[in-house]
């Protein structure tokens, strides 16, 4: 299994759209809101978790198409987030960390909503759409990606400050952090802020001539679990069980175990003084990290549906394709990956779908390496090419989804889940079909960007039907099977 360990790259992606303006012939242009959420793996009612209270989203989800088995390619925020809003590979962007600006460091790549922008649409971004910093080159990717300059919440800077109060009265910067949100820095949260920009834009797009692209990012669930202390009264502790399979696998290799040492550095975990790297947390703080992650959910949840109902209100609903997704979270039917966002989005819209980019594509500017989903919408004809694409003649057991992930070293290092590209010396490749998950893990040089697949240096296979929990490593006891390493992207 490629790490964060135990699937951080199963993703929950929703393409939703109001079906009547899909099939209709009106030549007024769809517009788009996206809503990219930080970290959310499937802890929803729409995905049968009977604890979770999600109602917005469940909503959103009871008319939209659901993807079970959607995949990140990468579970880290930036390579992620500039994968899927360019719709190429991690090994294409050339960012595994979050160091380097892809137009620079690998290609002029075109974005989403650059896209979007070139075809007559106004683009806004509200939040954390690309990762802040060098990853967007400071700048969201601005002008590019923006039709107006992005907007961040003020309040986002305290997000890792000081702001949790704990047993003790004293505030610290701690994992777990319900606060009273009128005695927080400037009286309110980050996706608060970006819900009410949000609302703004929508409002003033309402008079608009032009078509919008409006993303939205939320930073919630992500650590800190910083929400309002409201949320975690729908959580009960004694109602909060463990995670059903806590225990590091026998045959799991050391280079794929993540040592989680950004939750290592949060004031109230240190004070647990775990060993390194495999040290178990106590079972009543596990369940006080469920018990936060949940109700950061609910919270989360609250801000979708005040979205939701403003699009409503301001009657534009009807006009507008809604995409929501994650950048990775975790988790079966079709097999995707987010790559597939560009040309599906694309083809909601009406737009030409951009063609299949040729191997290597670091000098085109347009072109997918995603697959076009719009066969999975059922409503007429559309401006799609899912005729001349393979992917939609496949045999269902032939479909693979691929993900990867980079180590500093094959053991777990301090640095293990956010290495710098400095320090990459082993990547691991996973592929996944509805059968089997069959991961290898080699060298990779740095400076040339190039894995080594001749240079294997540990390998994972599961078989899915019988191990869903990923839990029995058969690769050393059929040397990696009959699965090819031409198979890997």
């Amino acid at each position: 299994m490629l790490p964060p360990c135990r699937g951080l790259l199963w993703l929950a992606l929703v393409l939703g759209s109001v079906c009547s303006s899909l099939e209709s012939a009106a030549p007024d242009p769809l517009n788009v809101l996206l809503i990219i959420v930080d970290d959310l793996r499937p802890s929803l009612g729409c995905y049968g978790d009977q604890l979770i209270r999600s109602p917005n989203i469940d909503q959103l989800a009871s008319h939209s198409l659901l993807f079970q088995n959607a995949f990140a390619q990468q579970a880290v925020c930036a390579p992620s987030r500039v994968s899927f809003l360019t719709g190429r590979r991690p090994d294409t962007t050339r960012l595994y960390d979050f160091n380097s600006y892809w137009r620079v460091h690998a290609g002029n790549f075109s974005t989403i909503p650059q896209y979007f922008k070139e075809n007559g649409y106004v683009t806004m971004s509200v939040g954390k759409v690309f990762h802040p910093g060098i990853s967007s080159n400071h700048s969201d990717d601005s002008p590019y990606s923006w039709s107006i300059p992005p907007y961040h919440p003020s309040s986002e800077k305290y997000e890792n400050t000081k702001t949790c109060r704990g047993p003790d009265g004293e505030l610290h910067a701690n994992l777990l952090c319900p606060v009273d949100v009128a005695d927080v820095p400037e009286g309110t949260l980050p996706d608060k802020q970006s819900t009410e920009e949000a609302i703004r834009l929508l409002e003033k797009m309402k008079t608009s001539t032009s078509p919008f692209f409006l993303a939205v990012g939320y930073h919630k669930p992500h650590i800190p679990f910083r929400y309002p202390k409201e949320f975690q009264k729908l959580y009960p502790l004694e109602n909060i069980t463990l995670a059903p399979d806590p225990q590091v696998p026998a045959g799991l290799p050391p280079v794929a175990y993540n040592p989680w040492m950004d939750i290592r550095q949060r004031e109230d975990v240190q004070a647990l003084n775990l060993s390194m790297p495999y040290g178990p947390i106590p079972v009543d703080f596990q369940r006080k990290i469920r018990q936060s992650y949940f109700a950061s959910v609910s919270y989360l949840d609250t801000q979708v549906g005040r979205l939701l109902s403003a699009l409503d209100d301001l009657q534009l609903a009807n006009s507008t394709i809604i995409a929501f997704t994650s950048d990775h979270g975790r988790q079966a039917l079709d097999l995707v990956e987010l790559l597939s966002l560009f040309p599906t989005l694309a083809g909601l819209a009406g737009l030409h779908v951009p063609p299949r980019c040729p191997s290597p594509s670091f000098h085109v500017e347009l072109c997918r390496e995603g697959q076009n989903l719009l066969k999975y919408f059922r409503f007429g004809k559309g401006t799609h090419d899912s005729e001349e694409d393979p992917y939609f003649h496949a045999n269902p057991r032939e479909l693979i989804a691929y993900s990867q992930y980079p180590r500093p070293a094959d053991s777990p290092q301090w640095n293990s889940d956010k290495p710098s590209l400095k320090d990459i010396k082993v990547m691991g490749y996973s592929i996944r079909t509805i059968d089997y998950r069959y991961t290898v893990w080699v060298s990779f040089n740095p400076d040339e960007f190039l894995a080594n697949f001749s240079d294997v240096h540990a390998g994972e296979l599961y078989l899915v039907d019988s191990d869903p929990l990923q839990d029995h490593n058969m690769y050393n006891d059929t040397q990696g099977g009959d699965l090819p390493l031409s198979l890997m992207p």
